[in-house]
């Protein structure tokens, strides 16, 4: 809560507690006992105290009415862009793209009510029953590696994917033109893994398209089931048609024969497709090639018959599925032709399919790896092919996980009051869009604010325009207040992947504002676009910040706390901090109002320094006169040391009231309990040295000649605490919370691994610091030097192993952890092995 919010609310309770002293006689009769007049009097006043309690009961329901209104309504500034954004009008370049990240293969259109489309596959007879239906990225179905080797994140793609014996290769490549965002071509590519292999069994590839609402699809069959073609009409594409072509052998021309089955019907909802082709896999059918035996198949025993598709509701949209079944290796093409593309000249284009397609995929692909290299020079620094192909396959993966976004989040109110968030029930933000990028495919495909600032520095280093589009996006979501619910989880899509626990967002909780590290970025490289989209987005940065500051106020002036810490349960052994980003990372044993979180002190500092700086850069002197002395209070080193240096430890600590005297136990029949020893919680600082302790050093917050510098490199450089051959552990070694479960069933997540996100930072701020004269120059360089060659050759190494980035990497033997595909902050490796910080 902010401090203004207290000082507001303290003023009708002493109001109160005022006419209640009347009411019991005034500060001149302590018996309170009264006759005659003055019995009158008392009753007058009794009257007047039921009256302002029940004023004050109403006026609390008006201020708590108003704070749900406040956290649902947008703010007031003006859009960074405008309402049409996303429009083949404005961005036709960005109208189709893979933004569907869930699924292995699939393209949709940047709209509320897309037009999609997609890949399943099946490998026939490898299993007794229904084959295994692949379509949505999901982290245990034994599928991969897969990833994109290639994408420019506009208009071409190359992905491979391995499931089992098979190899797929899906390409893509768009066609500018007309007035609804153009042509596309897929290639779809299905091999075996590996040369010699026994005979694989048949192999189905479903491709589909689906509509949300009264859209138009009509299709047109020829023999043996075969679609020839599918027509459609939509208000915001005009005429379409696709074309699905007859299959060829990888490179060749020759047609190659398919079995064909087609199935039609509503739009079951985007979350059922899958269950909803698995449960029409139930006829058996034949595949027999000519001058072959043939081979039996499950098939999907649909009819192009609108009477056979059963009831439509109003709106909901079509379902329209080609299953093409034969023996690999094979590939297939799948055309999209815009209308308004194929009116557009004087001459009818020719389709994008065969030897064009061919020459269009080769020609991008070389063109991105020109740009490739001159972007980050890793063959000009000396890295391997190898290490280059990484570098390449980081950047795409990280390009083919953006995703678009359409639909109302959940969220709890701001109540005023800790711990009353629960009495109201969650409200529906209004209906917004969101273009983002993922951190995992397979575990998180939604919008994550902490997530996002980090994927951004990657990003706008190879598309600023794109950066642009994406932070216009987040900022778009700011409510009255300023602030921007740290998970998104919009549309039936992505609500069908969260747990019901996750889905709602509190209007208390913030998320540190790593989006202010691309805004630096800007500022630094002084690009024109970039600054008239800063000068555009400013009141929103300022707006957010200054929520930030406010509502995460600490008990002390320049302190802050996180909002939103899990509470004091038995089973937990350090309730968890889920607002800063660092989950299960100690913080104060006993949870509190005291609490003093060094972290968020300086991801505050570091957003006062940038709002500070673009506001004297825009011209905003008012803001730049409020911020100013903010920044540079919050950046001084008497204060600092102040509120967060804890000469017992060596180190920068949160503080709160804390012991270590905690450990879980059985205790059945509850199972592990925490129980709390000797010495009890006391007001002190926290003693887990990690990340946070690195704060101050990592935001490059101290100045190049202070005496903490040293101390700090001392503990990041000292393998008994934090560094190891693989990057710096998030937890000391030494901590006695080290690798520590935090409850029963929730293994140790920031208590010891290796994080991409925080490496970059260290390694950005040992950079820094080696190029700055100071008694540690030459140290931090060193140090530079040593920790990119970890971190750099263990992700590489990895890679090289698995097929994957992972969400995380062991501190002990180097080995990829968490999810994967994990192509969120991890493709960070990419700017540590071009050393861009």
């Amino acid at each position: 809560m902010a401090r203004g919010e207290r000082r507001r609310r303290a003023v009708p309770a002493e109001g109160v507690r005022t006419v209640e002293r009347a009411a019991r006689g005034g500060p001149g009769r302590r018996d309170g006992r009264g006759g005659g007049p003055r019995s009158t009097a008392g009753g007058v006043a009794l009257a007047v105290v039921v009256l302002s309690l029940a004023l004050g009961m109403s006026g609390r329901w008006v201020l708590a009415w108003h704070r749900a209104r406040r956290a649902v309504t947008l703010h007031s500034a003006p859009p960074v862009l405008p309402a049409n954004s996303s429009s083949p009008a404005v961005a036709p370049d960005l109208f189709w793209g893979t933004y569907r990240p869930h699924v292995y293969f699939g393209m949709k259109t940047r709209s509320p009510k897309p037009l999609l489309t997609g890949l399943m596959w099946a490998q026939q007879g490898t299993t007794p029953g229904t084959p295994k239906l692949r379509h949505t990225c999901e982290q245990g179905d034994g599928v991969g590696p897969y990833g994109w080797e290639f994408h420019d994140g506009l208009s071409f793609g190359r992905q491979h994917i391995q499931d089992g014996a098979l190899r797929l290769t899906t390409e893509f490549v768009k066609r500018p033109g007309g007035q609804h965002g153009g042509d596309w071509s897929w290639r779809v590519t299905v091999e075996p893994q590996a040369s010699g292999t026994s005979a694989i069994p048949l192999v189905s590839l479903f491709f589909y398209v689906v509509t949300d609402s009264n859209e138009v699809l009509i299709p047109e069959v020829g023999s043996k089931g075969q679609l020839k073609f599918i027509s459609g009409h939509t208000s915001e594409l005009g005429d379409f048609r696709f074309t699905l072509l007859p299959p060829t052998s990888p490179g060749d021309t020759a047609p190659k024969y398919g079995s064909y089955n087609v199935f039609w019907t509503s739009n079951p909802g985007l979350p059922l497709l899958t269950e909803m082709v698995k449960s029409r896999l139930n006829s058996w059918f034949q595949h027999r090639p000519p001058g072959a035996s043939p081979e039996h198949y499950l098939g999907l025993p649909g009819s192009l018959k609108w009477e056979d598709r059963g009831p439509s509701g109003q709106g909901q949209g079509q379902f329209l599925i080609q299953q093409v079944t034969l023996k690999v290796p094979f590939s297939i093409e799948f055309v999209f032709e815009s209308g308004s593309a194929q009116a557009g000249g004087n001459q009818v284009l020719p389709r994008l399919a065969g030897s064009l397609l061919t020459h269009a995929l080769e020609s991008h692909a070389e063109a991105f790896r020109e740009r490739f290299e001159k972007t980050f020079q890793l063959k000009e620094k000396g890295l391997s092919p190898g290490e280059q192909a990484l570098g390449q396959a980081a950047l795409s993966s990280l390009l083919g996980g953006i995703g678009y976004f359409y639909g109302q989040g959940l969220v709890l109110p701001d109540m005023g009051v800790e711990g009353s968030e629960q009495k109201v029930d969650p409200a529906l933000f209004p209906p917004l869009p969101l273009f983002t990028a993922v951190p995992s495919r397979s575990f998180f495909p939604r919008g994550f604010l902490w997530d996002e600032g980090f994927h951004q520095l990657v990003v706008q280093r190879w598309d600023p325009s794109l950066t642009r589009e994406a932070l216009g996006h987040w900022l778009g979501l700011l409510n009255a207040d300023g602030w921007i619910g740290r998970e998104q989880i919009l549309g039936d899509e992505a609500r069908a992947r969260v747990p019901p626990e996750f889905l709602v967002q509190r209007a208390v909780h913030a998320n540190p504002p790593t989006l202010l590290l691309p805004v630096a970025h800007m500022l630094e490289v002084g690009d024109p676009d970039d600054l008239a989209f800063l000068r555009k987005a400013f009141p929103r940065l300022h707006a957010w910040f200054s929520w930030l500051h406010q509502s995460q106020a600490g008990p002390v002036p320049l302190s802050y706390r996180w909002r939103g810490r899990d509470p004091a349960l038995p089973t937990l052994l350090n309730p968890k901090t889920l607002p800063s980003g660092l989950d299960d990372y100690p913080r104060a044993s006993h949870p509190s109002v005291t609490e003093r979180h060094l972290d968020l002190r300086c991801w505050v500092a570091l957003g006062a320094r940038v709002l500070t700086q673009l506001a004297e850069y825009l011209g905003e002197a008012e803001v730049a006169a409020e911020l100013g002395p903010l920044a540079a209070s919050l950046e001084a080193a008497e204060s600092l040391d102040e509120l967060h240096w804890a000469p017992e430890l060596g180190v920068f600590a949160d503080f709160g009231n804390h012991t270590k005297a905690v450990q879980l136990k059985p205790r059945p029949p509850q199972g592990l309990v925490r129980v709390v020893g000797r010495p009890q919680p006391r007001l002190q600082y926290v003693d887990a040295l990690g990340y946070v302790s690195l704060f101050p050093l990592l935001l490059r917050l101290l100045d190049p000649n202070s005496s903490r510098l040293g101390p700090l490199l001392d503990i990041l450089a000292d393998s008994r605490h934090l560094w190891s051959p693989f990057g710096l552990r998030s937890l000391a070694a030494s901590s006695s919370f080290y690798g520590q479960r935090n409850s029963e069933h929730d293994p140790p997540y920031w208590r010891g691994a290796v994080w991409l996100n925080v490496n970059y930072l260290a390694l950005g701020a040992l950079h820094h610091y080696g190029h700055l004269e100071g008694p540690h120059q030459a140290r931090a360089a060193k140090l530079h030097s040593e920790l990119r060659a970890n971190v750099v050759g263990n992700v590489w190494r990895q890679y090289q192993a698995t097929g994957f980035l992972w969400e995380q990497y062991s501190d002990r033997d180097g080995r990829g952890m968490g999810c994967r595909p994990f192509h969120g902050w991890t493709s960070l490796v990419l700017l540590a092995m071009a050393e861009d910080y």
